[in-house]
């Protein structure tokens, strides 16, 4: 059987994957024009230059890798390869733009790599002295690294019924991404605009300047958190502000799919309904574990907490990364209620990260399905459900492979920092943050971090963005050794 399964399989193809590299670098090129038109309005001619060198670049370089000629379809593994390179060649082609503005080459990459991964992490001690180019960039990365990266690639490039709708390891993975064939992925990146839009609106309703509704829904709605002040939320200064903004991290931690259902007045799918309870409840749950440790550990008022924990747990629950509190000060429990809640994240199918709501679902459904057997008939058919749909053993396996993986990362991770002499709880937190894409620092991330822990970083968020299966893949010798069809 095993030898039946290799003959079956086949490794990729480089003119497949050198001709939808090259579609893709178009779409990446015409993704930055935005930051150049931005660049050439506020008048930073130098940063403008750059970005028009990337652009013309990955024009002629896109143009001529996409008249390579090659099948129509795409192997699976070809396809979980374009997504990995897409996502590595974002913030190498950016990091030239961003040195426009002052930074090292390392400190570039990491922020753009922060910023296409939606991660929201900063090595700079202060952005509020950076150009609007900058700041729009950063920014802009997020919202097309949240989901528009992938659906433009689907919606405006691919042809229906190629492979290309299988652009991962996993179904939950598929999702995760863009969802299904070309005209899924253009409805959902019509929910994604359409909440961009509408976060615009209300974030300019609550007092914000356009330039600054702009920037905060961009980075909200992509669960990313850059913002364009050092103060982060704070610099909202209206507390109605603040919670507009957390609001729009809510809606798209939340399955895109369930959107789109209620739209079109149909009941969404009882996984993304039980994605969007259980979301809420974990916000609930982390909002009041992180109260409790304010009030115990650092005798923070009532009124403090109220002002400050659910903000900040919801922040983290949906990998946000808005912060209105000092991290550093928190007391060690209070950090830990943060990184459980940026590992677990938000739903399949939405714009967060963290090891998923669904995921945690299915394990309890296996728990509970565990706890039944030993009560029930020998003879008894028991099957794990999840809102009341069976759970398939490869759903199973597949979930807590991922989790595994995802533990796996963080504590390999971690281990480094707490050799180089940093806090074991900050070093956790830190790159659970990374891992998890959501952005929040304990304070260790900053200039001064060695390149190897910043490489580290690098690595978790490009993991945590593809959920680290997709990469395996990638790394697999068999990937690109073998029979070619």
């Amino acid at each position: 059987m095993t030898n039946q399964a290799e003959a079956l399989s086949y490794a990729v193809r480089p003119r497949v994957l050198l001709k939808y590299f090259g579609q893709l670098l178009i779409v990446l090129a015409a993704l930055t024009l935005f930051p150049l038109v931005v660049s050439l309005f506020f008048g930073e001619i130098p940063v403008a230059l750059r970005y028009s060198i990337v652009v013309t670049g990955l024009a002629i370089l896109g143009w001529a890798f996409s008249k390579t000629w090659a099948s129509r379809e795409v192997q699976v593994n070809e396809g979980i390869v374009l997504v990995a390179s897409i996502f590595l060649a974002s913030p190498l082609v950016m990091t030239y733009p961003l040195m426009g503005s002052g930074l090292t080459f390392t400190d570039a990459f990491f922020e753009a790599v922060s910023g296409v991964t939606t991660t929201g992490l900063s090595t700079l001690g202060t952005v509020e002295n950076k150009p609007h180019a900058f700041l729009f960039s950063r920014a802009w990365m997020q919202w097309y690294g949240g989901l528009g990266i992938m659906i433009l690639s689907l919606a405006l490039l691919f042809r229906p019924g190629m492979v290309a709708k299988r652009l991962s390891v996993t179904e939950a993975i598929q999702n995760d991404l863009v969802g299904g064939t070309k005209a899924h992925a253009r409805r959902v990146f019509t929910v994604y605009g359409t909440l961009t839009l509408l976060g615009i609106a209300l974030l300019l309703l609550t007092g914000l300047n356009p330039y600054d509704a702009l920037l905060y829904t961009l980075a909200s709605v992509s669960t990313g958190g850059y913002a364009p002040y050092d103060s982060s939320l704070n610099a909202l200064g209206s507390v109605f502000s603040q919670w507009a903004v957390i609001a729009l991290c809510l809606a798209c931690a939340v399955p895109l799919p369930f959107y789109h259902a209620v739209f079109r007045e149909r009941r969404p799918s009882s996984a993304n309904i039980a994605q969007f309870r259980g979301l809420l409840i974990a916000g609930l749950a982390a909002s009041c574990l992180l109260a409790f440790a304010l009030r115990v550990t650092q005798q923070t008022s009532w009124m403090e907490i109220l002002r400050k924990a659910p903000i900040l747990a919801l922040s983290a629950q949906t990998t946000a990364g808005f912060s209105n509190a000092g991290m550093p000060q928190l007391h060690a429990s209070a950090k830990l209620v943060l990184i459980l809640a940026m590992a677990l994240g938000g739903g399949i199918g939405s714009t967060a990260g963290g090891f998923k709501i669904l995921r945690l679902l299915t394990f309890l459904s296996l728990l509970r399905l565990i706890l039944k057997k030993t009560r029930a008939s020998r003879h008894a058919v028991l099957v794990p459900r999840v809102a009341g749909q069976k759970v398939e053993d490869a759903d199973i396996h597949e979930g807590i492979l991922i989790v595994i993986l995802f533990v796996s990362t963080i504590v390999i991770s971690w281990v480094p920092f707490v050799f180089m002499g940093y806090s074991p709880i900050d070093s956790l937190f830190e790159v659970a943050s990374a891992t998890g894409t959501v952005g929040l620092s304990s304070g260790v991330t900053g200039g001064e971090l060695p390149g190897l822990l910043k490489g580290i970083l690098c690595a978790d968020m490009l993991l945590g963005r593809l959920e680290i299966l997709a990469w395996l893949v990638v790394v697999y010798p068999r990937t690109w050794l073998g029979r070619r069809i």
